[in-house]
């Protein structure tokens, strides 16, 4: 195979199908119309797994389990998976399993499979009942926090190590302290924020959806509950990637990235996308059963797509941030199918975090450089505000009366 970034597999083994009914799910529409169910055939399992582990991965081989809900499958189904990466992984070969799960079907036999094959569990979870309880709801439309909960207490009798996966909601978003301490006051540790961003027909923002503002707001007040005293006990997914880049001029997440050309996901049926958000007939790179990897990285539908995150809105173009962000995830950009320089509905609230948190995240990325003797890396990002120099959020007002805040990493 010619050459290639590594790349890592993000599986839908069961498709958009879920056993849950979350009022903001952007399946929702056809989680009742599927028949039959869709389900990955073992065929399709294992020439997905032995096609992957012949590429060069630099050696580590990430696989993603996702859904829907991928625990629909059963634990038989990711025993095959375990067995097939074994069969076909080559000596000294590295292979990670993460499954993102609503967590109300982890029974305790697949709790203690996890933890024996030591997979990486998100669990979602918007936070306390009254607020996770809002959108989620079963199928029957009764409540589902419990339901977690007890999940998570299997998983925590096998020390399965999970993270919490958070969307950040027109319910939440008003009360970040509130979720923060509750994933405290329950020996959360591993956070993981995402913000709730679904559009209509007319790219208008559905209710449930957040504003730039409110994304801003959220973030800033988690960060300075973090910076306080928990930078060295709690992990944030966002906080880490962006210490990740100042510390090593590089990041894996993908939104901030400017080349989407990160990862394949793959169908239950063996279909093939460039990404999660954008399964769609236009996008669709061909079938793992007949197609081989080097097909679809050197497609052009997969390219283009790769690159649209880099045509960028002229605001965009001149802004402070641009090398940490290039335009966020193609998701927030309304309208993206037809125009990629469409500017984020983030775009406001990201501004407000970086200009609130930069200068903070590179005293801290100095003193792990210093602890670690990491030699400095160039980041082509200015974290350097001057108190009366107009604010990097965009507001219009000087820096110290807007984002500029006292607390020091």
């Amino acid at each position: 195979m010619s050459n290639y970034k590594p790349f890592s597999l993000l599986v839908k083994p069961a498709g958009a199908d879920c056993n849950l009914r979350c009022k903001y799910c952007f399946y929702i529409d056809h989680l009742d119309i599927q028949d039959p169910k869709p389900r990955m055939l073992d065929e399709t399992l294992e020439r997905m797994i032995s096609s992957y582990m012949r590429t060069n991965q630099n050696g580590n081989y990430a696989f993603g389990w996702q859904g829907g809900e991928p625990t629909l499958m059963g634990v038989d189904f990711f025993k095959n998976v375990v067995k097939y990466q074994q069969r076909y992984g080559h000596s000294g070969a590295l292979v990670s399993n993460g499954l993102q799960t609503n967590g109300t079907l982890i029974t305790d036999e697949m709790a203690k499979f996890f933890a024996q094959y030591k997979f990486l569990i998100g669990m979602s979870l918007d936070g306390p009942p009254e607020l996770h309880n809002h959108y989620r709801k079963t199928i029957g439309d009764k409540n589902t926090h419990s339901l977690v909960m007890k999940g998570i207490k299997n998983l925590k009798k096998y020390d399965v190590q999970f993270n919490i996966l958070m969307l950040v909601n027109a319910k939440g978003v008003r009360q970040p302290e509130k979720i923060y301490r509750y994933m405290l006051d329950n020996n959360f540790y591993y956070h993981q924020y995402i913000p709730c961003i679904e559009f209509d027909q007319n790219n208008d923002p559905l209710p449930f959806s957040i504003t730039g503002e409110q994304w801003g707001d959220f973030l800033c007040k988690i960060f300075d509950l973090w910076i306080k005293k928990d930078k060295y006990r709690v992990s944030v997914r966002l906080f880490d990637s962006i210490l990740e880049y100042l510390i090593y001029g590089e990041t894996h997440v993908c939104y901030m990235n400017n080349n989407c050309c990160q990862y394949f996901v793959v169908e239950h049926d063996g279909g093939v996308y460039p990404c999660d958000f954008f399964v769609r007939d236009d996008l669709y790179l061909g079938n793992i059963n007949t197609g081989e990897w080097e097909d679809f990285l050197s497609s052009p539908v997969y390219k283009k797509f790769g690159s649209n995150k880099s045509i960028l809105n002229e605001e965009c173009k001149r802004c402070p941030f641009l090398n940490i962000c290039y335009g966020d995830c193609q998701k927030n950009r309304p309208g993206n199918i037809n125009n990629p320089k469409t500017l984020s509905v983030l775009c406001k609230g990201w501004k407000k975090f970086y200009a609130h948190t930069l200068p903070s995240f590179e005293n801290l990325a100095k003193k792990i450089r210093l602890e670690r003797n990491i030699p400095k890396r160039d980041c082509k990002i200015s974290v350097k505000f001057g108190r009366n120099d107009p604010c990097p959020c965009g507001s219009g007002d000087k820096y110290k009366k807007c984002c500029m805040k006292p607390g020091v990493a």
